[in-house]
């Protein structure tokens, strides 16, 4: 039998996406003092919370995606994660899936405000749909 194996991605907001004259007020320290988001547990049958996630634009969160490997789960949230400042190239990024047990760690700049969905793709219904609230 495998051993608990858990996995991290780091996605990081760089200074220079943003450059001097585009940072809030007061975000000299915006890279060290980042928000804990409440983490997204995935798990077969666990629905997403109901309440909206509830962030400010400009601010620096860090926003951690468990999953504990009963399926194949994923959390896409492709015109939320257009519009925050993470460095992933080429493209950027939609979605986030996970063939086992793991954990992702998502370090982002939200920078348009607005309400986003994040959701499971591939389900129907609201068991797996949740909101984010950018103001």
């Amino acid at each position: 039998m495998r051993g608990l194996i858990k996995r991290t991605l780091s996605l990081s907001v760089p200074a220079m996406l943003y450059g001097v004259l585009a940072l809030p007020v007061g975000a000299a320290n915006l890279l060290t003092k980042a928000v804990d988001l409440e983490p997204l547990s995935l798990s077969a049958g666990k629905a997403f919370p109901k309440e909206p996630i509830e962030l400010e634009a400009g601010q620096y969160y860090r926003w951690e995606i468990e999953s504990d490997g009963t399926s194949e789960m994923a959390i896409a949230a492709p015109n939320f994660f257009r519009f925050i400042g993470i460095e992933v190239r080429p493209l950027g990024l939609d979605s986030i899936e996970f063939d086992e047990e793991g954990t992702a760690t998502i370090s982002f700049v939200p920078i348009r405000p607005g309400p986003f969905e994040y959701f499971m793709p591939n389900t129907r219904g609201d068991t797996y749909r949740g909101t984010i609230i950018v103001k």
